[in-house]
């Protein structure tokens, strides 16, 4: 029995038909991202619609500069491409157009592939993205609160140069295009860690800290970090120790995006892998994040706020860490169009590793 997440995978996201050429990179096995599963149940919905299939095993790199070239000429000769791979995801802001369509995939093993996460329409939320895009654009201001101190705001992004999405398409589509943070100022609450964002991989990879902390940001900038002083002192070594390393601006905050899909969920907590948590988590509403330290998408440390409250000119589009699609021009419609996503807005899944 073909596996439904798999196939809204394929048809609906990467488009592929009968008699396509579909190549598959996946990571080597026992790498601990990606789990064996997800691959079979892939290949399985591949035969049934009928496209010929090519298997990759990559290596997982940690910092990718570009695609190897056996990879990219395997990519040039496919119809489409689709990764269960980080490197996918790890140049998925670079202009890799050259090599094809293709397709990452962010749900990270067969059992959230088959999860609401996997299996609602994904044209659905092509649709609520680009919604969510013009709205955000046309706003006047936004204003972010979340329950622990978080309290930043500017303008819309049609007020500032926009920002390029990635050059992939995203399955599950679970966040807006990112805002650029050059013209927004405030404090953002941060969970009790700092870890990385999927870009390039270092050690260590998140940084666990007790006690409260908040960071401070004017027009696109860090000003200071706030709260105990281990927790500020392990922050600033954090950040001094990464911009160092890579050799990039440590203060520049980029941009920011929350999570757009009720059925985002994360088995276990944050703790059990920060790779895979960071990875996988960022599309449930209750987690908005930015992009920082270094001055490009998506930057090397991400910020986490947890149940935001985003207010859209005056209109509190997500309440708490909840998404109302209603309250987006042109969501009512969405909803009317794609009724199997109408159940997940209203009872979305709260467990987010935290």
């Amino acid at each position: 029995m073909i596996d439904k997440g798999a196939a809204n995978l394929l048809a609906n996201c990467a488009g592929i038909r009968k008699r396509d050429r579909l190549l598959i990179v996946h990571e080597e096995p026992g790498l601990g991202y990606y789990d064996d599963e997800i691959l079979c149940a892939i290949l399985r919905a591949a035969q049934v619609i009928g496209a010929h299939v090519t298997v990759k095993q990559v290596p997982f790199i940690p910092r990718p500069t570009e695609m190897p070239a056996d990879v990219g000429a395997l990519m040039q000769s496919a119809d489409q491409t689709v990764f269960l791979a980080r490197i996918g995801d790890q140049l998925r802001f670079c202009d890799i157009a050259s090599y094809g369509r293709m397709a990452v995939c962010y749900a990270l093993d067969a059992e959230m592939l088959s999860s609401p996460y996997g299996t609602a329409d994904h044209r659905a939320f092509i649709e609520l993205k680009t919604a969510l895009n013009r709205m955000l654009a046309n706003a006047r201001s936004v204003h972010v609160t979340c329950p622990c101190g978080t309290d930043f705001h500017g303008p819309g992004a049609g007020t500032a140069k926009p920002l390029a999405d990635v050059g992939i398409k995203r399955f599950p589509l679970s966040v807006f295009t990112p805002i650029p943070a050059a013209r927004y100022s405030g404090k953002v609450a941060l969970p009790g860690f700092l870890v990385g964002t999927g870009s390039m991989y270092y050690e260590p990879y998140a940084l666990e800290y007790e006690g409260a902390l908040s960071v401070s940001f004017e027009a696109g900038r860090i000003t200071r970090f706030q709260g105990s002083a281990a927790a500020v002192r392990a922050a600033e070594q954090h950040y001094q120790m990464v911009a160092s390393r890579l050799g990039i601006d440590r203060d520049f905050v980029h941009s920011w995006h929350a999570g757009i899909h009720p059925g985002c969920e994360i088995s276990g907590v944050v703790s059990d892998s920060y790779e895979r948590w960071s990875g996988a988590a960022f599309g449930n509403p209750r987690l908005l994040h930015f992009h920082t330290c270094g001055a490009y998408a998506p930057g090397e440390i991400s910020w986490n706020v947890v149940d935001p409250t985003i207010t859209v000119d005056d209109i509190p589009v997500w309440q708490d860490g909840v998404l109302r699609p209603q309250l987006v021009p042109g969501g009512e419609e969405i909803l009317a169009r794609y009724p199997d996503i109408a159940p997940l807005f209203d009872a979305p899944k709260r467990n987010i590793g935290l």
